[in-house]
């Protein structure tokens, strides 16, 4: 069964200790596609964090931790 990371916010942590994540890479991939300023607004506690750690390991060529 796996961990659910709660209060964690690293992308690259959540993948190498086998925590609970619903991959949205897709997603992620069409946002960067666009090429187009946007705003990113949600709730607290909804995981911006964690959206701009994956945005960060996706550009930085950490695709191996999908």
């Amino acid at each position: 069964m796996l961990k659910i990371p709660l209060g964690k916010s690293d992308f690259e942590t959540i993948r190498q200790n086998g925590y609970f994540y619903a991959d949205k890479t897709k997603f992620l991939y069409q946002l960067l596609a666009i090429n187009y300023p946007f705003f990113l607004s949600r709730p607290r506690r909804f995981g911006k964090s964690l959206l701009v750690s994956a945005l960060k390991a996706i550009n930085q060529g950490r695709c191996d931790l999908y």
